[in-house]
């Protein structure tokens, strides 16, 4: 291999932003070969190098330049040097910080699962318990309330001039202690439908000076009537549920309170100075009708039906009985059948609950709990078992890696 003259060692080592033609590059990678021992490095085209010689001066170069952070650290006669300025660091200086990684082994998952299991069992029980004190009272009308004369005709006579009263008897399986919470239970009807969800206007609501922005409220049939704004406007509105319910216990009637049901949030999106207007006098009529001289702050049956629900089969809350209910009591309801549910295959249901700790009555958290506790205690002990059949011989400790003193012993 041809050698040529050994060119004299920069005075101080470039820095990464000095290396940017080709030619301070040539130099430094020179540089280094002379600092390391190398006493030539190869010719630039014609040299008869071979490939190990050229690995070794890239090896060389990347022992002071860091493809990653940009930056390069050399050790030069046992002193740290920086690479970005060249500047010697004092290792005593240096700190490494304490650390400790539990060493795995097989009963690690074994305490985890355990763990998980003794959390999650108790929690299932708890919440299954309270789901199960909860009593509720089920009735659904849409099928029972429609007359004998018109099975098969549900639209037409909901659609018609027809009395719509029914009356229907629920008898109180346990006690039902005060609140019970009245319900009006829909199925298949899709609230969480885009345009559905889209078809209201917020600063109608607000605002009386904003009554005219209905740009967002669709259809001309839901936000004008005959060329004048509609308050409120909108597809949500205009489908007000107007399924009405009175009850009676021994010929007396039970009163039912319809204020304070819906959210303090939502209340706030409606003004006391907003008053409804030409409401459901268009030439499509869709639900029920609200009162001209309360404003809409005050009307909870519309604050409560506007919070649109996630799923196809949803309740809203009508009321309050502030009154407990014994055990075999006969419950009379009166009610009025208005709501068509008919048209997309719907069903409407009643439904009396109280609450618990946890809510309503839905048992899925309690058996979703028991469910993932009881699947890691079977887990935990099937772990268990196999490893006392047939156990596995653990390793040094003091091999590994983070137990090793600096020097590498």
């Amino acid at each position: 291999m041809a050698l040529r003259q050994r060119k004299p060692r920069p005075a101080s080592r470039p820095s990464i932003n000095e290396l940017e033609d080709d030619q301070s590059a040539l130099e430094f990678k020179e540089a280094v070969f002379v600092e390391d021992g190398i006493d030539g490095c190869p010719e630039d085209d014609d040299s008869v190098g071979s490939v190990n010689e050229s690995e070794e001066l890239e090896a060389s170069v990347n022992q002071y330049i860091s493809q990653d952070s940009g930056q390069y650290t050399s050790q030069v006669n046992g002193n740290a040097i920086d690479g970005i300025n060249g500047n010697s660091v004092d290792e005593s200086k240096v700190k490494e910080l304490p650390s400790y990684q539990l060493p795995p082994s097989p009963f690690t998952p074994i305490a985890i699962l355990l763990l998980i299991a003794a959390t999650f069992i108790p929690i299932g029980i708890l919440a299954l318990r309270a789901s199960r004190s909860v009593v509720e009272i089920k009735l659904r009308y849409d099928d029972d309330c429609i007359p004998p004369a018109y099975k098969g005709q549900e639209i037409q006579f909901i659609q018609g001039p027809e009395n719509k009263t029914c009356v229907k008897n629920m008898t109180v399986p346990k006690f039902m202690k005060a609140p019970v919470f009245v319900y009006y239970e829909l199925h298949n009807f899709f609230q969480n439908h885009k345009r559905y969800v889209r078809s209201r206007s917020d600063a109608q609501l607000i605002d009386p000076k904003n009554e005219n922005k209905i740009g967002s409220c669709g259809d001309d049939d839901f936000s004008k009537s005959d060329v004048v704004p509609v308050v409120p406007c909108g597809l949500i509105a205009w489908s007000l549920f107007n399924d009405t319910y009175v009850f009676a216990r021994n010929n007396k009637s039970i009163e039912v309170n319809k204020t304070g049901i819906s959210w303090k949030s939502d209340r706030d999106k409606f003004s006391s100075n907003v008053f409804s207007k030409h409401f459901q006098e268009g030439k499509t009529i869709g639900g029920g009708k609200l009162d001209p001289i309360k404003s809409l702050r005050d009307q909870e049956n519309l604050i409560v039906w506007m919070r649109t629900a996630p799923f196809s089969t949803f309740r809203k809350l009508y009321g309050k009985i502030e009154e407990d209910l014994n055990a075999g009591d006969s419950i009379e309801v009166t009610l009025e059948n208005n709501y068509n549910t008919y048209s997309f295959s719907g069903k409407k249901k009643l439904v009396l609950s109280t609450t618990s700790w946890l809510g309503g009555k839905n048992d899925f958290m309690g058996i979703a709990y028991l469910t993932v506790g009881g699947l890691c205690f079977i887990l935990a002990l099937a772990f268990t078992v196999f490893n006392l059949l047939k156990p596995r011989k653990l390793g040094d400790p003091s091999y590994l890696s983070w137990n090793k003193s600096p020097s590498g012993h």
